[in-house]
């Protein structure tokens, strides 16, 4: 038998010989187990039952079916399920760019929506809680037998913030508008199932309305501006190179915040995203080293992998951060030439505490006068978060300005 093993960047290979009685066994037993399976969800036994009753015999037979036909008829299947989802999406998002663009923002707006978390409530007197209201749910099967209104939507906000905000009241108001689209996309394409909206100002608007219920805490976590869906949507792709300072300087106190400096850069990257990291001193050092020169996809397997090579990085020598940048623009420049990545946005992050130069010639050379990349020195502002505030509050802030960083759009 022959055996691959992989160890860091090498593969090895193991020839051994097995005794045939074994790999008898090991081959009945993997036969059996597959039987059993088939049997299990194909329904094997219950047809032989059926197909043995006499009276089912003679009306029973077999046809041949064309493989070929089948697939380009499930092919044609499939495109019109994937059109109809598209149109119902292209249809809300032409009605909310025209709904806001006909409201005029109104900071003394008042106006009642159906507020997920308080519809149906009632205070001490029976009387329905202010943005609560009476609201008509019925269980339905299409949605998992929930209690919904295929009437109207309902608007969820974060625990953290007031639901009386002018600003969401503003855009409760002006996305009520899509309430109707939501009604006729079901009504078009009754294998739809949830269809909603969600803020940058924080509200989630969400068809059929449901109500949502808090923890034991009086608390709902959710936001839908942290969720997956989301980022992708608000953020393009992007290429980013990670660059971090390990001279020196670095050592100690300093060089625990860069790791997680960079551990929280990676959480802000998503399965669009491609990435790499270099740690530099007077040399360059990838730090997984089967990676030198390329990018690979910002997805958690990835993520976690070079996480655990974070752990391995210290610190001595001297910092030509020069060097370290003429890497990463030729990585990002070829990377990007060969179509492969984001092919959109590109920056370059920088994790140190302090450059002594400014290097205007390497930006010249592959930046200027284009600015296609982008440079974020973000250790620097690390540093000077953490002379004052706990670690947790520098993240949050940190996390804040990658969010506001990383929404630029395709060109710099």
């Amino acid at each position: 038998m022959l055996v691959k093993i992989k160890h860091k960047c090498f593969f090895f290979f193991l020839l051994f010989s097995l005794n045939a009685s074994f790999v008898k066994l090991w081959a009945s037993a993997f036969g059996g187990e597959i039987k059993s399976i088939s049997a299990k969800f194909s329904g094997s036994q219950l047809l032989q039952k059926v197909h043995k009753r006499k009276e089912l015999v003679k009306s029973v037979k077999v046809e041949e079916i064309d493989g070929v036909k089948l697939v380009k008829n499930l092919a044609v299947k499939m495109e019109e399920m994937f059109r109809k989802k598209a149109e119902a999406t292209r249809r809300l998002v032409e009605a909310a760019e025209e709904a806001h663009r006909q409201h005029e923002e109104n900071p003394d707006l008042q106006y009642e929506y159906f507020n997920a978390v308080l519809i149906n409530e009632v205070d001490e007197e029976g009387n329905n809680v202010e943005l609560g209201g009476e609201f008509i749910l019925e269980p339905n099967d299409h949605f998992n037998n929930l209690s919904v209104n295929l009437s109207h939507s309902v608007v969820q906000v974060p625990t953290n913030m007031y639901n009386k905000d002018p600003d969401i009241v503003n855009g409760v108001y002006w996305s009520e508008a899509l309430n109707k689209v939501f009604v006729d996309n079901f009504e078009t394409d009754p294998t739809l199932i949830w269809q909603y909206f969600g803020s940058a100002k924080g509200f989630f608007r969400q068809y059929p309305g449901v109500k949502w219920h808090p923890d034991e805490h009086g608390v709902i976590g959710f936001d839908c501006r942290n969720r997956k869906w989301y980022i992708q949507a608000a953020t393009s792709p992007k290429d980013v190179v990670i660059l971090v300072d390990v001279s020196g300087s670095m050592k100690g106190l300093r060089l625990t915040i860069a790791r997680q400096t960079v551990s929280s850069i990676l959480d802000t990257l998503g399965d669009d995203d491609f990435f790499n990291i270099i740690a530099y001193n007077q040399e360059i050092h990838y730090v997984e080293p089967c990676l030198n020169g390329t990018l690979v996809r910002a997805d958690r397997t990835n993520k976690d992998h070079f996480r655990e090579h974070l752990d391995k990085l210290f610190a001595k020598g001297i910092g030509l951060l020069g060097e370290a940048l003429s890497e990463a623009f030729t990585i990002l420049n070829d990377f990007n030439q060969t179509g492969r990545g984001s092919v959109c946005s590109q920056a370059i992050m920088l994790v140190t505490d302090g450059a002594t130069e400014m290097y205007d010639d390497v930006f010249e050379k592959f930046n200027w006068p284009e600015r296609k990349v982008s440079l974020d020195l973000a250790f620097r502002v690390a540093l000077l978060f953490c002379t004052v505030l706990t670690a947790t509050h520098f993240f949050l802030n940190f996390l804040l300005s990658l969010h506001f960083f990383f929404r630029s759009k395709c060109t710099f």
